[in-house]
């Protein structure tokens, strides 16, 4: 008897934890796979629709409401897409459901603990936690959105004046990424060593074109600890010599443009600047779309790769089908009262955490920014990017909603490591320009 019961209690301890082990592959499954049961459906929101001025009371639940106002001033037409799957990253999955039990925030905004790499919080967020909002933050921060190294070669960005379309000034740069730590895709995992100053990631943008502005280069490190300020660096080749950034300085506009350092990638600053508030989960059309299936722009063609054209009011609207996509939505509003800003309602996909929407309101709570990101399948992109394992940048609009203007970019996005060395990423390196 004594045996049976023995059998009996190991059989139930297996059992059970065999059951812990399925809900935690749950888990992780709904959140990289959310369409494994079917696509997001919409009564009138249907892939081959053209929603416009005439329509779009039938759409407007599907429609964040900055894009709801500019389709029905006439300002855009939108064609939906075929919501798809993205194949995301097998390494990121799986460091993910080996770690986020470990994970937890800390006491106070911006502190985490227990994290080695993947997605830090892959649970469905709850609108009853407080702290869901920052959850989501963290789970944006340490993003596969560019892996582990890409880079945005050639990466054009034109100003526009909204109103009449005129073309104002273009920017030819090339942009890169590298994470120093909590990395999963490529060796070294999961971090460069040496690495005394703890960054977590750099970023390196350099303007190739115009002459005036040729050889200007900005240099970003973001730290590991997120209450440690990032350094920035900027390199003017007309003076040639290197300047630090004061914090105050990346919520300037970038070159003259309607975005500021703070905008890039949707929102390019730490956890701890912000205060994040969950407002739910929505289905909502985004910009996510079939590169190779897009009629694209001739101008700057390349012979491997043609970019994303522009259309709509002042030509500041993307040329793509979006999808119909599960997001979740959350108010993010400056800690510092000083800030130029009065708060952002971003927009992430679900799927791959990336900021596809970002409504960007000024000091009086007047909506003054509309950003959009758009962002190609890897299986529909550049043969390098196939197996990526997330969706690839393609294009950003930023619109000045007050002033009709906005400033547009033109991406080809490669992951491509060997093009985001360590030394790219080294502040002795901008004057040489890398």
């Amino acid at each position: 008897m004594k045996n049976v019961a023995t059998a009996i209690l190991a059989a139930a301890l297996l059992l059970g934890v065999g059951g812990v082990a399925a809900a935690a592959d749950d888990v992780v499954e709904k959140s990289f796979f959310p369409y494994k049961g079917g696509v997001p459906t919409h009564s009138f929101v249907t892939p081959g629709v053209v929603i416009n001025a005439s329509n779009v009371e039938q759409a407007k639940d599907a429609m964040d409401p900055a894009l709801y106002d500019a389709v029905k001033n006439g300002w855009y037409e939108i064609k939906v897409g075929q919501t798809e799957q993205i194949d995301m990253n097998p390494a990121y999955v799986e460091a993910t459901r080996k770690g986020y039990a470990g994970v937890s925030l800390g006491d106070a905004l911006g502190q985490i603990k227990g994290y080695v790499a993947g997605r830090p919080f892959p649970q469905e967020p709850d609108a009853n936690d407080p702290r869901a909002g920052e959850k989501i933050a963290w789970n944006f921060r340490f993003g596969i959105n560019t892996g582990d190294a890409s880079v945005f070669a050639p990466f054009y960005w034109t100003y526009r004046n909204m109103a009449d379309g005129k073309i104002e000034r273009v920017l030819k740069m090339s942009m890169h990424f590298l994470n120093f730590k909590h990395r999963t895709m490529l060796a070294p995992k999961p971090d460069i060593e040496p690495n005394p100053s703890e960054v977590y990631r750099g970023v390196y943008d350099k303007v190739l074109e115009p002459q005036d502005v040729a050889d200007t280069q900005l240099l970003i490190h973001r730290y590991e600890d997120d209450s440690k300020l990032d350094s920035s660096w900027l390199y003017l080749g007309f003076q040639r010599r290197v300047r630090k950034l004061s914090t105050g300085q990346v919520t300037d506009a970038f070159l003259g443009s309607d975005v500021m350092i703070e905008d890039f990638d949707g929102f390019n600053g730490r956890v701890s600047d912000m205060k994040w508030s969950f407002k739910g989960s929505r289905t909502i059309l985004v910009p996510f779309f079939r590169h190779n299936e897009m009629t694209l722009s001739e101008e700057r063609a390349e012979p491997d790769y043609k970019f994303v054209g522009f259309g709509g009011k002042g030509a500041c609207f993307p040329n793509v089908t979006w999808q119909l996509r599960k997001v979740y939505e959350v108010d993010v509003v400056p800690v510092d009262p000083n800030h130029p800003i009065s708060k952002r309602t971003m927009f992430f996909d679900a799927q791959q955490m990336a900021v596809v929407r970002s409504l960007v309101y000024d000091r009086s709570g007047k909506l003054w920014k509309n950003f959009m990101l758009g962002m190609s399948m890897p299986n529909a992109h550049l043969p390098a990017n196939k197996n990526a394992g997330f969706a690839m940048y393609e294009f950003f609009s930023m619109i000045d909603t007050q002033n009709q203007h906005c400033t547009t970019g033109q991406v080809k996005s490669l992951a491509d490591p060997a093009q985001s060395p360590i030394s790219r990423f080294a502040v002795d390196g901008l004057r040489s320009g890398n």
